[in-house]
C-alpha cells in the first residue's frame, strides 16, 4: 500500500476527491495533508476525514526558501509518504527538494500543458480565443507547471464564458482526472489518462 501526502494552500477540494477515491483496493491511502497556510479551509476538511494535518508557514521564511523547504520535508520524514501529490499547492519548490522526489511527486495544474504555465491559466485561454481548455496531471520537475504528462482532460469553451465560469467546468474535470491518476500512478502504471 502506498502513503500519500498531499499539500494544499486553499479549501482543498482536490485534495478531499483524492483522499475520498483512496478507499477499497485502491493501492494508495493518504496519510497526511501538509498546508504552508493554517487558514486553509482543507486543514479542517482532512481532520475530519481522519488525515493528519500539518503547517508550515512560509512567512516566517522569507527570503530562505531551502529553510520553508527543509521544514516541509521535515514533516514528511514523520509521515514516510510514498507519493507527494500537489493539489493547489501555491509555492514554487526548489530543485533541491524535488530531486530527492522525482518520478514521486504529482500535481494538477489548470490547463492544458504545455499550455499557459502559471498563473491565471482561464484568462490566458479566453483570451487567446482557445475553443478548448482544461487540466493536466503531470510529474514535477524542477521546471513549472513541467514533467512528463500522466493525465489531460478537456473542457470545450463555450460563448460567454469568463475566467470564473470556465474555471469551475475544469474543476469538475479536475476532481475526476487527478483521482483516475493517482490510481494508475500508485499502481506503477504511468500511462497517460485522457479524458474527453
Amino acid at each position: 500500500m502506498k502513503r500519500v501526502a498531499i499539500f494544499i494552500s486553499g479549501g482543498g477540494s482536490n485534495m478531499v476527491t483524492l483522499a475520498e477515491s483512496m478507499t477499497g483496493d485502491h493501492p494508495a491511502r493518504p496519510v497526511l495533508v501538509l498546508s504552508n497556510n493554517e487558514d486553509a479551509g482543507g486543514l479542517k476538511k482532512a481532520a475530519a476525514m481522519g488525515i493528519p494535518t500539518a503547517v508550515v508557514d512560509h512567512r516566517p521564511f522569507k527570503g530562505d526558501r531551502p529553510g520553508f523547504e527543509a521544514a516541509l520535508q521535515a514533516e514528511l520524514d514523520k509521515a514516510q509518504p510514498d507519493i507527494l501529490c500537489l493539489a493547489g499547492f501555491m509555492r514554487v519548490l526548489t530543485a533541491g527538494f524535488v530531486e530527492p522526489w522525482k518520478g514521486r511527486m504529482l500535481n494538477i495544474h489548470p490547463s492544458l500543458l504545455p499550455k499557459y504555465r502559471g498563473l491565471h491559466t482561464h484568462a490566458r485561454a479566453l483570451e487567446a480565443g482557445d475553443t478548448e481548455h482544461g487540466c493536466t496531471v503531470h510529474e514535477v520537475t524542477p521546471e513549472l507547471d513541467d514533467g512528463p504528462l500522466l493525465g489531460q482532460a478537456r473542457v470545450p469553451v463555450l460563448t460567454g464564458d469568463t475566467p470564473d465560469s470556465l474555471a469551475a467546468r475544469v474543476l469538475e474535470m479536475e476532481h475526476r482526472l487527478y483521482p483516475a491518476v493517482l490510481r494508475r500512478f500508485a499502481a506503477g502504471d504511468k500511462t497517460p489518462v485522457v479524458l474527453p
